[in-house]
């Protein structure tokens, strides 16, 4: 039986598809004119969305949640101006569809092309940050998509009023409004509905949580760009230094604690941790880190509880970590490999043959030596925003920019050639 909700949802969605095919042909100026435009929009209706995200806040609040949840959902002038300002940026990266990335000519005289063009359709599923809506929309739009967003119902009212302003801001562009569709409905249905509609959605993006992504990535008839869940590791191997250690743990570990690419389990050489522990216990103190280790680290670190088989596979999302002691190198690339999410993994070190090794062994989607895990960002890696970080291998893996958001299409120049 069709339900109401997988009727809006299909309607929202043909009208997504109709709307992208005007993008398809729009130059570069008029998106980069209708970034502008909504990212004024945002600016001058601050209020309206500050109060819609009051009434989200209130309902947090009311249900307990967690202060790192709550502080992900709270929006303030400021962060609204940087949601305009990231539109902005946007705006002024290299459009990305239009390129030739190559072209020959047959012996018959052919000629052939290689042109990346846009997706068509994205579906977005998220859940608790309202920057997602705005983030994942520019991206959208600037590659020439159009987008179906699906937040998560705890910033509902929040991303109804964005996504109103936003249309608003493309009253006066060429871009038409139905190029942004959101999916108001908490009734899951409406959720399933878009995992099979292959016909108008071109690709669904999962962004949050790993019960979240699994849904999405066992139901979905749709193609579907997995972001990952981060249980990054940190390595200290036997001839790591010292204050690169300590500072590149410290910096992964408190920098951002509930994003997915700060560090979630330090591995770490015994002979390392004998001759340092006083330095490590010291800075682990200091920053309020609360280890969960194995029988060597609890007996190493002061306070540490015994980990159990959760704390290895856990993303703490807090200044919890988990500490297991190995014998080498080889030793750490095995646990990674049990219970790593592809995600990010650094190895510190002195020694260029354990780093070469870790380099070749450790399958994930962004490697690090004697550096910290939080550079696993579009911003951070120059890329501009990002719609999420892919932790698979097709077609697209690690921080996902606009070329991300594009595919290819071969486009032959002939003068009457048969076969």
């Amino acid at each position: 039986m069709i339900t109401k909700e997988q009727t809006n949802v299909e309607a929202q969605a043909i009208q997504a598809k109709k709307a992208s095919k005007t993008l398809s042909v729009l130059t570069t100026e008029e998106k980069n004119k209708a970034l502008y435009a909504i990212a004024e929009q945002l600016e001058t209706e601050w209020q309206e969305i500050l109060k819609a995200n009051e009434r989200d806040l209130i309902k947090g609040r009311e249900k307990g949640y967690e202060d790192a949840f709550m502080d992900r959902l709270t929006l303030t002038k400021e962060r609204i101006t940087d949601f305009a300002n990231g539109l902005r940026e946007v705006a002024e990266l290299e459009d990305p569809t239009g390129i030739v990335q190559s072209d020959w000519t047959l012996d018959n005289g052919l000629q052939v092309q290689k042109v990346t063009v846009p997706l068509g359709v994205i579906g977005m599923i998220y859940e608790a940050r309202p920057n997602v809506t705005v983030d994942a929309t520019g991206l959208a739009l600037k590659s020439g998509n159009a987008i179906v967003l699906k937040g998560g119902s705890s910033a509902l009212e929040s991303n109804k009023k964005i996504v109103e302003v936003m249309q608003e801001g493309l009253q006066d562009t060429r871009i038409p409004r139905d190029a942004i569709q959101f999916i108001a409905s908490t009734d899951r249905k409406a959720t399933n509905a878009l995992f099979t509609m292959k016909e108008y959605i071109d690709v669904l993006i999962p962004r949050g949580g790993g019960s979240l992504i699994q849904a999405v990535v066992n139901n979905a008839t749709v193609p579907v760009l997995e972001t990952g869940v981060g249980n990054c590791h940190i390595y200290i191997d036997e001839t790591a230094d010292v204050e690169k250690a300590i500072s590149i743990l410290i910096n992964a570990k408190t920098d951002r604690p509930a994003v997915c690419n700060a560090a979630e389990t330090v591995i770490i050489h015994e002979n390392w941790l004998n001759n340092h522990k006083e330095a490590l216990v010291a800075s682990l103190e200091e920053h309020g880190i609360v280890v969960h280790g194995d029988k060597l680290a609890v007996e190493a670190i002061p306070g540490a509880s015994e980990a159990v088989e959760k704390d290895w596979a856990e993303e703490y999302l807090s200044k919890h970590i988990a500490m297991k002691v190995v014998r080498d190198v080889t030793e750490a690339i095995e646990h990674i490999e049990i219970y790593g999410t592809k995600h990010s993994e650094a190895i510190i070190s002195e020694d260029l043959q354990n780093v070469d090794l870790f380099m070749k062994l450790v399958d994930a989607s962004a490697l690090y030596h004697n550096a910290s895990t939080r550079f696993t960002d579009g911003g951070a890696l120059g890329f501009g925003a990002e719609i999420g970080i892919s932790t698979q291998k097709l077609h697209a893996r690690g921080p996902m920019g606009l070329p991300a958001l594009t595919t290819i299409k071969y486009q032959m120049k002939g003068t009457g050639q048969i076969r």
